[in-house]
C-alpha cells in the first residue's frame, strides 16, 4: 500500500508540474504574441506618417505648392462672389464645384509644406493679388464684386478662364521639374480638371451664359 501511495503521489506531482509548465509556456507565448501585435498596430501609422513627411521633394515641388495655394485661394474668393450676384444655375454650379475641389487641395498642399519644413503662404485678407494672380488684379476683383446677373456671369467666366490657364501653366512646370510623386499627381489632376472647366466655361460664354 505504501509503495502504491508513493507512486500515486509522485505521479500526481509530475502531472501537476507538466500542467503548470504547459500553462507557463502558453502564457509566455500568448503574451509575446500580444506584444508583437501591439507593436505592429501602433508603429504602422507612425511609419506611414514618417514616410509621407520625408517623401522625396525638391525646390520645384515647394515652389509649386507655395504658388498654387494663393492661386487656389483667389479662385475660391471669386467663386464665393457668385452667390447673391447671379441667378444663373450653371454659373452657380460651376462656382460651387470649384470651391469643393480647390479648398481640400489647399489643405493638402499646406500639409506638404509643413512636412517639408517649408513656409506655407498665409491667408489673403483683401485679396490683393497683384501680378501673382493672373487674370485677377485688384481692380478686376472690385469690378466683379459690383457686377450683377449677365454682367457678372460674363466677367466671372472670362476671369476664371484666365485664372485656370495660369494654374495649368504652373502645374505643367511641376510635371516637368518636380520630383514628389504626390505633388506631380495633383498637378496632373489640376491640368485635367481645369482644362475641362475651361472648355465648359467657353461653352457658357458662347451660349451667353
Amino acid at each position: 500500500m505504501t509503495r502504491k501511495n508513493l507512486a500515486g503521489t509522485a505521479l500526481a506531482v509530475l502531472t501537476s508540474g507538466l500542467v503548470l509548465a504547459g500553462c507557463g509556456s502558453d502564457s509566455d507565448s500568448g503574451s509575446g504574441g500580444h506584444d508583437m501585435d501591439s507593436m505592429t498596430w501602433t508603429t504602422t501609422p507612425t511609419s506611414s506618417a514618417a514616410a509621407a513627411s520625408s517623401g522625396e521633394h525638391n525646390d520645384a515641388d515647394i515652389t509649386f505648392a507655395q504658388g498654387m495655394i494663393p492661386h487656389h485661394q483667389g479662385a475660391l474668393e471669386m467663386s464665393k462672389l457668385a452667390e447673391g450676384r447671379t441667378s444663373n444655375a450653371k454659373v452657380l454650379d460651376l462656382a460651387s464645384r470649384i470651391e469643393k475641389a480647390q479648398d481640400p487641395e489647399i489643405k493638402t498642399m499646406t500639409d506638404w509644406l509643413k512636412a517639408w519644413g517649408a513656409e506655407a503662404p498665409a491667408g489673403m485678407p483683401g485679396m490683393d493679388h497683384g501680378t501673382a494672380m493672373p487674370g485677377m488684379g485688384t481692380e478686376e476683383m472690385d469690378m466683379l464684386k459690383q457686377a450683377k446677373d449677365a454682367d457678372f456671369d460674363k466677367m466671372f467666366l472670362e476671369m476664371m478662364i484666365k485664372h485656370h490657364q495660369g494654374a495649368i501653366e504652373m502645374a505643367q512646370t511641376e510635371l516637368q521639374q518636380g520630383s514628389n510623386a504626390d505633388a506631380k499627381k495633383l498637378a496632373q489632376q489640376i491640368i485635367d480638371s481645369q482644362a475641362a472647366e475651361i472648355t465648359e466655361m467657353q461653352g457658357l460664354l458662347g451660349a451667353g451664359g
